[in-house]
C-alpha cells in the first residue's frame, strides 16, 4: 500500500515536470569550446519542455565541483549537469573524491563524442602508426609526446598507446592544449595526441596519422583508426553527456532524454558541430559506458603511477 502510494505520488510529480526552470551546470569556463556544447543543448530542450534552461558554469578540479554542486542537489530533475569522461578518470585521481561517480547520478543521456587525433611534427621520420611504434622502439626514451597536462584524457590516450604499443616515449606536460601544440609545431615535441590537429595539418604544420576513436570518423574519414592502422585495442574517445542526481524518477529521466535525443536529431545543431559526432544514446547504454570507461582509466592511471590527490 505504501509502495503503491510513493509510485502513484512519484507518477503525478513526474507528469507535471517540468513548471520551473531547468539548470544544466557546466564544468567548462564560459565562452570556451566546451561551453558551445551545453549552451546549444539547452537552448534546443527549452521549446520542448516549455520552460526555460540555463547553463550555470561551474569551471574547476577537473569537473568535481560542478559534478560535487549536481550530486547534492535535489532529484526532481531541475538540476542537471554536462560533463565529460574527465570526471570519471577522477574517480581515480582524486583520494577523496566528495561523491561517486556511479551511485550518486543518474545517467540521462551521452550527447557528443570526438576522437582524438595522433599529431607528429613535420619532420617526425614516421607516415603511419606502425612506423611511429617501430621508430619509438629504435629509439627507446628518445621521443617525447605533449599534453595539456597530467592526467589529463591526452596525457592518458598517449599512456594507452604506451602500454599497448610497449614503447618508452617521455612526457611533456604543458598547462594547456595550445601551448602543447606550438611545440609539436615548432619541432620542439615529436607528438601528442589531441582534439585538435586536423586544420593545422592542412595548413602543413603538423601531420595527423590517425584517429583514436575505435571506428573512422565522419568528420575525416581518410584517416585511419590507431587500431587499423598498427596498434589492436586501442581506443580513446573524449564524450560528453548529461547526468541527474542520483534517485531522479526514472519518467523524469526518460523524458529528458528523449527530448535531448530530439535535439541532437535537429540538422542545424549537427551542421553547427560538424567537427564531433551527435551520439544520442538511452540512459542505458550511457550508464554502461560509464561503468566500462572507469575500469580501463583506473588501470593506466595505476600503470604510469599518477598518484592521487
Amino acid at each position: 500500500m505504501i509502495a503503491a502510494a510513493i509510485a502513484a505520488v512519484t507518477l503525478a510529480y513526474a507528469q507535471g515536470y517540468p513548471s520551473k526552470v531547468v539548470k544544466i551546470v557546466s564544468p567548462f569556463a564560459p565562452g570556451g569550446p566546451g561551453d558551445l556544447l551545453p549552451r546549444a543543448v539547452a537552448a534546443g530542450l527549452a521549446p520542448l519542455l516549455g520552460q526555460p534552461v540555463v547553463v550555470e558554469n561551474r569551471p574547476g578540479a577537473t569537473t568535481v565541483i560542478a559534478m560535487q554542486a549536481v550530486a547534492k542537489s535535489p532529484p526532481d530533475g531541475y538540476t542537471l549537469v554536462f560533463t565529460s569522461v574527465s570526471s570519471f578518470i577522477s574517480v581515480s585521481a582524486y583520494k577523496d573524491l566528495p561523491y561517486d561517480p556511479v551511485a550518486d547520478f543518474a545517467p540521462v543521456a551521452l550527447c557528443f563524442t570526438t576522437p582524438l587525433y595522433l599529431v607528429v611534427r613535420p619532420a617526425l621520420p614516421a607516415s603511419s602508426v606502425a612506423e611511429l611504434i617501430a621508430l619509438a622502439k629504435s629509439r627507446p626514451g628518445k621521443l617525447s609526446f605533449a599534453s595539456g597536462g597530467n592526467g589529463t584524457t591526452a596525457h592518458l590516450a598517449g599512456e594507452l598507446f604506451k602500454s599497448l604499443s610497449g614503447v618508452d616515449i617521455q612526457h611533456v606536460p604543458y598547462k594547456s592544449a595550445g601551448p602543447a601544440m606550438m611545440d609539436v609545431m615548432a619541432g620542439h615535441v615529436d607528438l601528442m595526441f589531441g582534439s585538435a590537429g586536423l586544420s593545422e595539418a592542412r595548413a602543413g604544420k603538423v601531420r595527423v596519422l590517425a584517429v583514436t576513436s575505435a571506428r573512422r570518423t565522419a568528420v575525416a574519414p581518410e584517416l585511419p583508426t590507431v587500431r587499423e592502422a598498427g596498434l589492436p585495442g586501442y581506443e580513446s574517445t573524449l564524450w560528453f553527456g548529461i547526468l541527474a542526481p542520483a534517485r531522479t524518477p526514472a519518467a523524469i529521466v526518460a523524458r529528458l532524454s528523449g527530448d535531448i535525443g530530439k535535439v541532437l536529431a535537429q540538422a542545424e545543431l549537427r551542421e553547427r558541430f560538424n567537427t564531433v559526432d551527435v551520439t544520442p544514446s538511452t540512459p542505458e547504454e550511457f550508464a554502461d559506458l560509464i561503468r566500462r570507461e572507469i575500469p580501463k582509466w583506473r588501470k593506466v592511471l595505476e600503470a604510469v603511477k599518477i598518484q592521487p590527490e
